[in-house]
């Protein structure tokens, strides 16, 4: 199973279905349904693989006359070559707790595995109503799976991993334990940063107060693509200077689309076309009813064929 050391295994139920649901009875009893665990002793002791096999009923104490409290369900092994018991077994159990103004959960020592933990109000009994089902039960099941298996979301997930290349499931998130810290997995990218451009003559950036016209190259779903942003401005009507063309320079180029890449953009308050060329340049094409700036913000275009 996943191991937490050389000779210990992290305890927790085996996955699958709603292993050791809980289920109301009555007012004070609940039942623990089917599921499989493994659950870890001393270390020189072993993991002991355990099996629930039909629904069991568990009774809770009458609450406190003067204060709550809070109960543990939880399923133990006793082995008589470890522990003062008159014969192995296991069996599912709660451990009361102390009854307290502002109570809190019993610690379970030996070898067990906590499944829930269970508010048990002052005087609650079959007479006054019993618990609040709906509100009462906290879920502490957690699980466990054989090596290299990913291990499930479940309660206490701050545990460390035992190996390099240790993979589990945090809340919808997948991790990868690197030696020292779960990480998330596949990494995710750095920022890249912006890149300022130098304009050509007749040119002003912060058009449309978009700020200064940048680009950078990112990672698509795994296709590389240039992203733009800001804008550009210029003082005649209609008319962008040098030919329509805003950079001063060609790009690099690896920053330069494999293809002709025409793209639509805002400017003056009416769209106009932007092409993006093969040789590294970006040529604005007018439309009737273009003022005197053009918005390069959102433009993203793939650079490979």
């Amino acid at each position: 199973m996943t191991p937490t050391g050389e000779i210990t295994t992290r305890g927790g139920l085996v996955p699958g279905g709603d292993a050791f649901a809980l289920a109301r009875v009555s007012d004070m009893q609940c039942a623990i349904g089917q599921g499989r665990a493994i659950i870890q002793g001393r270390a020189w002791q072993g993991a002991y693989p355990v099996v629930v096999t039909a629904p069991e009923v568990l009774a809770f104490a009458d609450g406190d006359p003067l204060y709550p409290r809070i109960d543990a369900v939880l399923i133990r092994v006793v082995d008589t070559e470890y522990d003062l018991a008159p014969h192995s077994a296991a069996r599912l159990e709660i451990v009361q707790g102390t009854p307290a103004t502002s109570p809190v959960a019993p610690v379970i020592s030996g070898t067990a595995e906590l499944l829930y933990q269970v508010t048990v109000p002052a005087g609650a009994s079959q007479w006054t109503g019993g618990l609040d089902w709906a509100t009462a039960v906290t879920d502490r099941r957690r699980f466990t799976t054989s090596v290299g298996g990913i291990t499930p979301a479940g309660w206490s997930d701050s545990w460390s991993g035992a190996y390099v290349g240790q993979y589990r499931d945090n809340a919808g998130a997948l991790e990868r334990w690197d030696g020292s810290a779960w990480t998330t997995y596949p990494a995710p990218e750095s920022a890249v940063s912006w890149t300022a451009v130098a304009l050509a003559e007749g040119y002003n950036n912060d058009g449309n107060k978009a700020g200064p016209l940048r680009y950078r190259r990112i990672n698509l779903g795994g296709v590389p693509h240039m992203q733009w942003r800001g804008g550009v401005s210029w003082s005649q009507k209609g008319e962008p200077p040098n030919d329509g063309v805003p950079l001063a320079k060609a790009l690099a180029d690896g920053f330069r689309p494999e293809r002709h890449t025409p793209v639509a953009a805002a400017a003056g308050g009416v769209p106009l076309k932007v092409d993006f060329t093969t040789g590294g340049l970006a040529r604005l094409i007018v439309s009737e009813g273009v003022t005197t700036w053009a918005s390069f913000t959102g433009i993203t275009y793939p650079l490979d064929r």
